[in-house]
């Protein structure tokens, strides 16, 4: 089961957060060997989305980053979207979800 963390994006910013994946007992999943998606989108069945550069951090330490630029953050309109970050292993083409959530984008006044 995937993790709940709710984020915000403050528009026209650099954006990043790090995710720590365990194992069933607790330890950091070894994530060699896998890589990583994440998508937010305004509601689950919205076509269009905005990626999250999700990639992996730290192999053996089990940590999936997601990031944006400025020039991505303030391409976003300002409100509440979903998201979802997906591990996904080369060798046999399993998806885990590991978080989701709401992200809520403030808007920003500085450009």
């Amino acid at each position: 089961m995937a993790m709940i963390s709710n984020l915000t994006i403050d528009q026209g910013s650099s954006f990043s957060v790090d995710i720590d994946v365990s194992d069933a007992d607790g330890d950091p999943l070894n994530l060699s060997g896998y890589t990583a998606s994440g998508h937010m989108r305004k509601t689950y069945s919205s076509s269009t989305f905005t990626d999250l550069n999700a990639s992996i951090a730290n192999e053996t330490g089990g940590v999936v980053r997601i990031t944006l630029n400025p020039t991505q953050s303030n391409a976003i309109k300002a409100g509440r979207y979903v998201y979802d970050v997906e591990i996904t292993k080369t060798a046999t083409s399993e998806v885990t979800r590991v978080v989701e959530g709401q992200i809520d984008v403030t808007p920003g006044v500085t450009r």
